[in-house]
């Protein structure tokens, strides 16, 4: 009779604390979001109860609040370094990094709630950890005016963080403080899936939600085939199970998804596409914008079910496989810089959509789009998911960056890479690289005239360092990651994202009138200079009939000229 007792006092006490614990979302029965106080309340009651849930606080954001992470541990241990002797496999979960789409902000709220109560259970061998709102800044600046196509909820957050920046755009430039937070807890977590919670917007369609995955030729390697065979038609399956019809993130190029669509590019700018270059599964969820907004976090909430259950049933598959991808990345000897989809390649997938048409606009009477949801259809369409390689660099011995550059030594350090200070001025024999052309974004794009279309030279030269210049080794496992932010030909390279401008811009100079008799006595010291002159006025007309020109090519080919302009200030070590 006690034990019977027992077991209904625990029962009730289970019930009254999940009564005590019910979120705004449901309480408006799915119409608002909590807010972010709410949020941080919420999350601090249930570390408060249950044992198993840990909430800390890592750096700071651009809106004066610090991030925070939230750890679900079935054994209560939440040292990751522990965690991974255990051999557990860690999820790490975004949410909020556009505040306008709070679908995930309410689903882990519950997700997390239902397994502490044993409502939903968790295997053992799984960890979750939780960022409960990422921008925050954006968060707090509430309104119900902002994602004008949006069905729900009620008020959201904006799109802008603290700084107007998109954060989904910041992982490597990392201009917000923010994405330099992020980039310190996914390097405490190191994560073996990351899951990215969004809404979509653009066309429409039956489909509940979508899914980005990390491309899996980018991925590469024994992890890219088991992304694209096994993970991601794995996580089909299971969402088929509960009711939905999974497919990739419609990023059709046509006006309507009907012809099929190309992959989504996820650079290292994206958090999928950041994660990458350290070995992790990596998802993007996409709810549809059109759906009502409980029908959307109910998806969430059932897609992050099944990335744990995943995860749990192939979690040796997926530690050796990242183990082997560290490995390999440590001894690679050559890397690619670029991706182009095969237009030829191409699998055909389930879609289910609206049919369209086009009718006299409202508002200027002309034609206009428009999808008739009396009239669904399903079809195979094409999807182009195969991207081929290109631009290959080979991996240095090493990098050396010197201490001037602290910016980018900052970012290197925030991001666990290994690097040594050199312990006293030597002069090093190294490739060099010269920026011989590129083009500029002519409008900023978050905060930068991004470069684009870069092209280097390269020679061998011995070089000068001073001690405390850093000596980076490329023996470790942040390889891929070095190699797309430090080789400046990178589409989002630390060069490309004007990390290095300042070489851009000439400091030294002369006056005409006087390097003129300078010049010229130059040039009778240095026949071969005088030769090439020569060459180049026989081949190009302009440059012969311009004095100045002329005059300038003698002073670029002299030490006069400052060795620092457009040259690259990291350097190989072959």
């Amino acid at each position: 009779m006690r034990k019977l007792f027992l077991a209904f006092a625990a029962l009730f006490t289970l019930s009254a604390q999940a009564q005590d614990l019910i979120t705004r979302y449901e309480k408006t029965n799915g119409n608002e979001t909590a807010t972010y106080p709410e949020v941080i309340q919420y999350y601090q009651q249930l570390a408060k109860r249950f044992p198993q849930i840990r909430m800390q606080t890592i750096g700071t954001t651009d809106a004066g609040f610090p991030l925070h992470l939230i750890i679900y541990s079935p054994q209560r241990d939440f040292d990751f370094n522990s965690l991974r002797k255990k051999n557990k496999r860690i999820i790490l979960i975004n949410n909020g990094i556009h505040p306008g789409e709070p679908d995930g902000i309410d689903a882990s709220m519950m997700l997390l709630r239902d397994l502490a109560t044993g409502k939903i259970s968790i295997p053992d061998n799984v960890v979750l950890a939780v960022i409960p709102v990422y921008n925050i800044g954006g968060m707090l600046n509430r309104s119900p005016w902002y994602r004008v196509d949006q069905n729900g909820p009620d008020a959201f957050g904006s799109r802008g963080n603290a700084q107007n920046l998109d954060l989904n755009r910041d992982f490597i430039k990392a201009d917000s403080k923010n994405a330099r937070a992020f980039q310190q807890i996914y390097q405490l977590t190191d994560p073996d899936v990351f899951v990215d919670n969004h809404v979509s917007n653009g066309a429409d369609y039956q489909h509940i939600i979508t899914l980005i995955t990390t491309q899996h030729n980018k991925l590469g390697g024994p992890m890219g085939t088991f992304m694209n065979k096994t993970f991601e038609p794995g996580l089909y399956t299971l969402m088929k199970a509960k009711g939905y019809d999974l497919v990739p993130y419609v990023n059709h190029f046509g006006e309507t998804p009907d012809s099929g669509w190309v992959e989504f590019s996820d650079g290292p700018r994206y958090s999928t596409g950041y994660t990458t270059l350290f070995h992790t599964f990596g998802f993007v969820p996409e709810t549809h914008m059109l759906k009502p907004y409980p029908q959307r976090v109910k998806a969430t909430y059932a897609l992050m079910q099944c990335f744990i259950q995943f995860t749990s049933a192939h979690s040796e598959e997926i530690k050796q496989l990242r183990e082997q991808a560290k490995q390999t990345a440590t001894t690679q000897k050559t890397f690619p810089l670029s991706w182009q989809f095969d237009m030829n390649k191409y699998t055909l997938i389930t879609f289910k959509g609206f049919a369209s048409g086009h009718k006299p606009s409202n508002i200027s009477g002309l034609p206009r789009l428009y999808y008739d949801r009396t009239k669904p259809y399903e079809r195979q369409v094409k999807f182009y998911n195969q991207a081929a390689e290109g631009d290959f660099v080979e991996k240095p011995t090493a990098y050396i960056i010197p201490q001037g550059w602290w910016t980018v030594i900052d970012l290197l350090k925030n991001n666990k890479v290994h690097m040594q200070p050199l312990q006293k001025d030597t002069t090093i024999y190294v490739e060099v690289y010269h920026i011989a052309d590129f083009q500029s974004y002519t409008k900023p794009f978050e905060k930068h005239y991004l470069h684009t279309d870069i092209k280097v030279t390269s020679s061998k030269d011995s070089v000068k360092f001073r001690r405390g210049d850093y000596y980076i080794p490329m023996n470790q496992t942040a390889n891929r990651f070095l190699i797309e932010t430090l080789e400046p030909t990178g589409s989002d390279s630390f060069f490309a994202w004007n990390f290095f401008d300042a070489i851009l811009g000439q400091k030294e100079g002369y006056s005409s009138y006087v390097f003129e008799d300078t010049g010229a006595e130059y040039l009778k010291a240095h026949p071969e200079l005088q030769n090439l002159l020569d060459k180049k006025k026989a081949t190009d007309t302009a440059f012969a009939n311009s004095a100045g020109a002329q005059l300038n090519f003698v002073f670029k080919n002299s030490p006069y000229a400052e060795p620092e302009y457009m040259r690259y200030p990291v350097y190989r070590v072959r």
